[in-house]
């Protein structure tokens, strides 16, 4: 089987595991890199208060950055998540290609410290899947919530199950099966260039792992289901909160899961040292 990948994903998984995601290449650690930087956020600063949600690319001039190639359907994918792995949301800003700057409309639903990631490939630039983040504070009475092991959610009516192990080092496949009433679903659509969009989060530092499904990307009208494979492979061993967009009938959902990956031969530990087996 083939990983669909056009440098959105580098760093993150490979099927063949030509590309690793070590503590070296973790994507969505940084505000800035090869010569991009992410500026600060504009965004309402406390719960229950509409507005807007602003930031721009710059390059190392400062200049916003106004052309994109396109990767998975959008020239910038936004991911934000709250420091516990909650409020999970996915997202796809509007260019103002006159100022440089990305928004849409934002509301906050809960307090707290939030990351938020621009996923993007600047137009003839050498780099590709660059994930730059900036951390947003949302003011209100936080209550944070510690994620527990789980493998099965129910999301819009539908029941999505999670089979496969994370071993740190190591490509691991995930199957994540879909079904509504006890029955499987075979009419999943394609959402930005694949039946699944799968993004993992390591809980501690929220580096950033995006991949997305196995095989060739769908042609226009294909349909699929009940189940998408996914290669995955954790840097370190750890906990780490998973979620899954995937689209039917139009609409797009997202379910949740917690891994834990368990310390693999020559994995790489929390600590930076090595955690060989028989050691």
């Amino acid at each position: 089987m083939n990983n669909h990948d056009d440098g959105h994903d580098s760093g993150a998984t490979s099927v063949n595991g030509s590309t690793s995601a070590t503590a070296d290449n973790l994507k969505g650690l940084a505000l800035g890199l090869n010569g991009y930087v992410l500026s600060p956020v504009e965004a309402p600063a406390g719960i229950g208060e509409p507005g807007e949600l602003s930031f721009q690319i710059q390059d190392a001039s400062g200049t916003p950055v106004t052309e994109y190639t396109t990767a998975h359907d959008k020239d910038l994918h936004l991911i934000v998540a709250r420091s516990d792995g909650s409020q999970f949301r996915h997202v796809h800003p509007v260019l103002d290609v006159s100022t440089g700057t990305w928004s849409l409309p934002w509301e906050w639903a809960a307090a707290g410290s939030y990351r938020v990631f621009a996923d993007f490939t600047p137009a003839g630039a050498d780099a590709s899947g660059l994930t730059l983040t900036r951390t947003v504070q949302v003011a209100g009475e936080f209550a944070p919530v510690a994620p527990q092991p789980t493998q099965v959610d129910q999301v819009g009516g539908f029941t999505v199950s999670l089979d496969g192990d994370l071993v740190a080092g190591s490509a691991s496949e995930l199957m994540l099966t879909i079904t509504r009433d006890g029955e499987p679903v075979t009419a999943l659509e394609p959402y930005l260039g694949a039946f699944g969009h799968l993004v993992a989060l390591r809980d501690g530092d929220l580096a950033y792992l995006h991949v997305h499904a196995e095989g060739e990307e769908p042609r226009a009208g294909e349909i699929s289901g009940p189940e998408i494979a996914f290669a995955a492979e954790a840097p370190t061993a750890g906990r780490y909160m998973l979620y899954l967009d995937f689209q039917v009938n139009g609409q797009v959902h997202t379910a949740e899961f917690v891994l834990d990956a368990t310390h693999g031969d020559g994995a790489t530990g929390p600590d930076g040292e090595s955690h060989e087996d028989g050691h």
